[in-house]
């Protein structure tokens, strides 16, 4: 058998989950998840996790694998995805990689950007600065010296515009310059890029929408609720409560919201984070793309793939 490697990828609320597990009952495939979320143990509900029973079927590699007080990063993931794929070859599976972290599937890819370290005093700094005049005044400090980062970060992103700053204090080069620069070790196997695609806005609005309402009846406010309580320390700091759709209820527990206007900022920053996927999508080269709406994508999925499978590459 070839080694080869699907990737399936798409906005959130695309359909993903259910297309990998139904390409899983057609061929022998190990699923690794591409997901920033998905890696937190008890982010359940938020993260519209596969539940207990449909991974116990169709296991799931990386998820569940760190608490929401832990960091991981795109170099991390490189790592650990990349072991799987080992793992999924020796055992005679084909690598499907699933999620919507389009950053993790580039690092994995086409390798990482020969970006620096940074002392532990740089960001320390930065951590005070944040704390005394938060996030915003850090991304106007960015715009100052790398414009192109600071256009594509959200100002409520403070981890990543601290990383950003901390590479320009550290390197006296920009973040951009760094990732213009040739990538290392890009993956050595073929891979096809499939994406599914919802072109129907009024249809991708309402199923958003109707989504997040779906958890909040299944109980993700209890289930923030429960995590404050077991971490105690995790704030906004945290990439964990940055998560789409968390962060509204956290903050609505602090008194900031109420639950109706957090369900709402929820449903607009969901929307707002599927458009800045697609986006990225629109940018990606080698893209082979199925349409949702009105169609039998998933058996439109399984066809391209077994297709793919079968070139003599």
């Amino acid at each position: 058998m070839h080694k080869k490697v699907i990737c399936l990828m798409g906005p959130t609320a695309s359909g993903k989950t259910s297309t990998a597990l139904f390409l899983a009952d057609h061929l022998p495939l190990h699923i690794i998840s591409v997901d920033s979320a998905l890696i937190y143990k008890g982010m359940d509900i938020g993260t519209a996790k596969p539940d207990k029973t449909t991974l116990e079927r169709y296991p799931h590699a990386l998820v569940d694998i760190i608490n929401p007080l832990e960091r991981y990063s795109a170099a991390q993931f490189r790592l650990d995805a990349t072991r799987e794929i080992e793992y999924a070859f020796s055992e005679g599976k084909i690598p499907l990689l699933v999620g919507g972290t389009f950053l993790y599937f580039q690092t994995l890819l086409e390798g990482i950007s020969p970006i620096p370290q940074t002392p532990d005093a740089i960001l320390n700094e930065l951590q005070q600065t944040l704390d005394t005049h938060g996030s915003d005044y850090l991304h106007q400090e960015l715009e100052k010296v790398d414009p192109e980062s600071a256009k594509r970060l959200n100002p409520n992103d403070s981890q990543r515009i601290m990383r950003a700053l901390s590479v320009y204090r550290a390197s006296g080069q920009t973040l951009t310059h760094f990732w213009s620069l040739p990538k290392k070790e890009a993956l050595p196997y073929p891979a096809l890029k499939l994406a599914l695609s919802n072109s129907d806005v009024t249809w991708r609005n309402a199923l958003i929408a109707e989504r997040y309402k779906e958890m909040i009846e299944m109980g993700l406010v209890a289930e923030v609720e429960t995590l404050m309580k077991t971490y105690p320390e995790l704030n906004l700091d945290y990439p964990s409560m940055r998560a789409v759709g968390y962060r509204q209820i956290y903050e609505h527990l602090l008194g900031d919201h109420t639950l109706d206007e957090a369900v709402e900022l929820a449903i607009i920053a969901t929307r707002q984070y599927a458009k800045r996927q697609r986006t990225w999508l629109r940018r990606e080269e080698n893209l082979t793309t199925i349409e949702v709406a009105g169609n039998d994508y998933k058996g439109e999925a399984l066809a391209k793939v077994s297709a793919f499978l079968q070139e003599d590459v």
